[in-house]
């Protein structure tokens, strides 16, 4: 049984008369939005502004996950690829729209408003007037929206077909790459390390097409930012981060520091497998003791459901809920996109979740992580679409935290064999996420600078890669056997509007682990307050968000503290190594 999700509760089809009637209803919500630049600046205009504002929200977000979603478990799909472009055409057509609705908010003064509904949104209206020092004119703002369909999005689209449909042979059979990839995880090394060799030749069939669509979007986005004014591509990331740049530094410091403690782990899990010069790359995500430990979904998703319920209610019955109601596309197969992603869906208050599933523990905490970032959406349920959007960084936190849950719950009984199973996974899933992020966030700032002075040749981004892989993991891993394609089949570097989505896993990861200290020391009731902490994070800085729970982000005492608790981790890693000798 091959276990898609269920699109139902959006659309039926591309033929269903309601999908059909929604992209005339757009079309129709689009017009009216043109009359709100010409109207009056009054409370009651403004409210009615943003009551339209939040169905439209709804509107869209339903009609492009409906594509966006098929399209992701069929890159193939015709239909969804011309309803993608024809919603796109349409938004574009908005564009000088919308800024002329920005430049009329910026003429009401905010600070006497007296209805309640407009007072709910203020977060939402200041940042607006915030980002109108950023603004092109109206026709500006409408040729940049209607390029980018034909450029950076199409790239992306381009990028996703190439990587999607790539085949890698191994052993005279043709695999398609999301197989390829779970096999870093086979108990055999000789799988591992033909399939990582067989990986990385077969990028060679796509790696021009791919490198080509990089220098796009990224030139793209360095075009955009300097005709907006914004001094770079991170300040405006940051800015739509709602973080500020002291607490990335913080973030960043910690990082860096913490690299030699990392270093550290990938030796011991070096020796442990038999090599004295580091672990190669295809050896990271091996699996250091021979222990029947298979997971297939079924079990899996239990196990997941259970550990969530040891956290609170809420969290179990929305695990289970997902699972029994098909809002998940669980196996990989050939036109399927890889890794894994949610969606939350605020328009029909559900999300859906695709994984590449292969009955590997790994596999069972990557589908906890993705489920809470559905929990996540679930307690914005209660929130307007226009407050249910967050940033970045704070998004890679809810998910985190479920992690951290359900490894937390499985080392309290598993015996020693198991335990070291288990906090292996963890601390591999650390480095990623210390240690690779910081060498993406490394590549990523290189490219977009040597960008600026023209495309990079495939061997420049190579190097590139390689160059920001031994600066993070330096002796921690074999030189010999990095990875010069992550650039690749990573999502986050083809989003145009999107640059840096690197740190925001390290920020989700280590606020993650901070949270979880205060339910330790608080107990049972502060679920009540991550969920409120959850439900706040679309409508303040992320700053204010945190100090709701007393965190200060600009201290890096908190980033250590997570990071000490890492480390801990590794001395029981050290410790479970030599029981097992």
């Amino acid at each position: 049984m091959e276990k898609r999700w269920n699109l139902d509760q959006l659309y039926l089809s591309f033929q269903d008369q309601a999908f059909l009637n929604d992209i005339e209803r757009l079309k129709q919500k689009l017009e009216n939005m043109q009359k709100y630049p010409e109207m009056d600046i009054t409370e009651m205009n403004l409210k009615d502004y943003l009551e339209s504002a939040n169905q439209f929200q709804d509107l869209v977000e339903k009609l492009y996950a409906y594509t966006s979603l098929t399209m992701s478990s069929d890159t193939t799909n015709q239909e969804a690829l011309k309803y993608s472009s024809v919603i796109e055409n349409i938004l574009a057509g908005f564009a000088d729209t919308q800024a002329k609705i920005d430049r009329w908010i910026g003429e009401f003064d905010l600070n006497n408003i007296q209805d309640d509904y407009i007072q709910e949104h203020l977060y939402i209206l200041k940042e607006v007037q915030q980002h109108n020092r950023y603004l092109l004119s109206d026709e500006g703002e409408k040729i940049l929206a209607q390029m980018k369909t034909t450029g950076s999005s199409a790239w992306l689209k381009y990028k996703d077909q190439l990587i999607s449909s790539m085949k890698v042979t191994m052993d005279n059979q043709e695999y398609p790459l999301t197989e390829v990839l779970n096999m870093a995880y086979s108990k055999d090394k000789d799988v591992r390390k033909k399939a990582y060799e067989a990986e990385l030749k077969a990028y060679q069939s796509v790696e021009q097409g791919v490198a080509s669509a990089l220098n796009a979007i990224k030139g793209e986005a360095i075009t955009v930012t300097k005709l907006r004014g914004y001094d770079s591509v991170l300040q405006r990331t940051l800015m739509d981060s709602r973080m500020s740049p002291k607490t990335l530094d913080a973030l960043l410091a910690v990082m860096k520091k913490a690299l030699p403690v990392f270093e550290r782990y990938f030796q011991l899990k070096a020796k442990a497998l038999g090599y004295n010069d580091g672990l190669p790359w295809y050896e990271l995500y091996a699996p250091i003791v021979d222990i029947e430990f298979s997971y297939p979904f079924e079990k899996g998703s239990q196990f997941v459901v259970e550990q969530f319920y040891t956290f609170s209610k809420h969290l179990g019955d929305y695990a289970k809920k997902a699972i029994e109601q098909d809002w998940i596309d669980v196996y990989p197969r050939v036109g399927k996109v890889g890794g894994a992603f949610c969606s939350n869906l605020h328009c029909i208050g559900e999300s859906r979740f695709l994984l590449n599933y292969g009955n590997e523990f790994g596999d069972t905490i990557t589908m906890g992580h993705e489920l809470g970032h559905g929990f996540h959406g679930e307690c914005l349920n209660t929130q307007t679409a226009l407050n249910a959007d967050y940033p970045m960084p704070i998004a890679e936190t809810a998910s985190t935290f479920c992690e951290t849950i359900i490894k937390k719950a499985a080392l309290h009984s598993a015996p020693d064999k198991q335990k070291l199973l288990i906090l292996e996974n963890e601390l591999c899933d650390c480095a990623q996420v210390i240690v690779d992020i910081y060498s993406r966030f490394l590549f990523e700032s290189r490219l977009i600078e040597k960008r600026q002075n023209g495309p990079l040749s495939v061997e420049e981004i190579k190097d590139l890669m390689v160059e920001a892989q031994k600066e993070s993991y330096g002796k921690g891993l074999d030189q010999r056997y990095l990875h010069p394609y992550m650039w690749t089949w990573k999502p986050h570097y083809y989003e145009a509007d999107y640059a840096f989505y690197n740190f925001p896993y390290a920020f989700g990861l280590l606020l993650a682990k901070g949270l979880y200290g205060l339910y330790q020391k608080q107990g049972p009731e502060f679920a009540r307050t991550y969920e409120q902490f959850l439900s706040l994070t679309g409508k303040m800085d992320l700053e204010d968000v945190c100090q709701s729970v007393g965190i200060d982000l600009q201290d890096m005492n908190f980033w250590q503290n997570s990071i000490d608790m890492i480390k801990e981790d590794i001395d029981l890693f050290e410790k479970l190594l030599k029981r097992m000798v």
